[in-house]
């Protein structure tokens, strides 16, 4: 009956190298692999964000619906911001388009 109930600890001691590296090595590998999704995955929540946010740049909406008069719009911060949403989203994409490939290449998975 003993040898029918064995212990986790001490089959855990019986491991040879082989095993152990083994299971360090799914187990590094399984982390790695979901930090670097996530990662991936926050590159292009940023990305939809600032899309959304740059969309929201060109609504100059009267200041009522019986005005003809804009709120306060300054095309100069108008166009800087506009600018630095492109880049910054541009930035973004060839990140993502990295991180992308690397992780396929390293993981063997297709994003």
């Amino acid at each position: 009956m003993e040898d029918e109930l064995k212990p986790r600890f001490i089959e855990s001691l019986q491991r040879n190298n082989d095993q152990i590296r083994e299971d360090r090595a799914r187990t590094i590998g399984a982390d790695s692999e979901l930090i670097y999704r996530r990662r991936v995955e926050d590159i292009e929540l940023k990305i939809k964000r600032l899309e959304r946010e740059q969309e929201g740049l060109i609504d100059i909406s009267p200041l009522d619906r019986n005005s003809l008069t804009f709120a306060d719009f300054q095309p100069e911060a108008f166009v800087q911001k506009d600018i630095e949403y492109s880049l910054t989203i541009r930035n973004l994409n060839i990140q993502l388009e990295v991180a992308v490939k690397r992780f396929e290449y390293l993981f063997g998975k297709t994003f």
